[in-house]
């Protein structure tokens, strides 16, 4: 209604239900959605308002933002690179990231593993899908993804745990339904090859407008930024 102010705290109780409903229909009831709050360009005191309603994973799209979140909240959140990551910016994220969305070429898997032998650590990675074949988009080609993951399972200091895509901006369901449909389906027949070193937990795709479909689908981690927060100010 106009005028009633909408609270972050409303918004993610919103979210929970919808969530829970779309879960029911697609005949998942009881299984676990991860919501990963995105906060690009979103204020510090806004994020901790999240964060006292139950927010414990945050997305960001640039690296420079993350430096800044996390030198303000520390390490008692789980952070996630979920935008494009550039070779020359991996060191500032070793260490700090629970998982990197966006892995999609082989020359950062390499420097991802390399920073990440150098810290003693294992970084948990997603391998980004570009399902529509989207121009604007970074991600592999659905056909590129068996060849490249082989070539990235050789790497000691990363797991891949997953897939991410970020579907088409359209109001046609049907659309984002197959786009959806293929990313599910591709994390399946990966799952069936029983490849050493390598787990499909998380399929990372939805995000405020297609959510919902993307849970019908099979996601179980979604992406969510305006419908928490509000329109971004840029």
């Amino acid at each position: 209604m106009e005028g009633i102010k909408i609270s972050i705290q409303d918004n993610i109780q919103i979210i929970e239900e919808n969530v829970e409903k779309a879960l029911k229909r697609s005949g998942r009831d009881g299984e676990k959605v991860e919501l990963i709050a995105v906060t690009k360009t979103i204020d510090i005191d806004r994020i901790k308002e999240a964060l006292d309603y139950g927010i414990v994973n945050i997305g960001e799209n640039r690296v420079q933002e993350l430096d800044i979140k996390y030198e303000a909240l520390g390490n008692k959140i789980n952070y996630h690179m979920i935008g494009h990551l550039q070779t020359n910016k991996v060191r500032n994220i070793i260490n700090r990231t629970r998982l990197v969305h966006s892995l999609d070429r082989l020359s950062l898997a390499n420097e991802l593993d390399k920073r990440s032998k150098k810290e003693g650590i294992i970084t948990e990675v997603l391998l980004q899908v570009n399902v529509a074949e989207e121009e604007t988009k970074f991600g592999l080609e659905v056909n590129e993804v068996l060849s490249f993951l082989e070539k990235v399972l050789v790497l000691e200091n990363i797991r891949i745990r997953g897939l991410m895509t970020i579907a088409p901006h359209t109001s046609d369901e049907e659309v984002l339904r197959k786009v959806f449909r293929t990313l599910y389906n591709l994390k399946e027949d990966i799952k069936s090859r029983n490849y050493k070193e390598l787990s499909m937990d998380y399929l990372s795709m939805g995000m405020s407008n297609d959510y919902e479909l993307a849970i019908e689908e099979g996601s179980n981690m979604i992406r969510v930024g305006s419908n928490i927060f509000g329109k971004r100010n840029y």
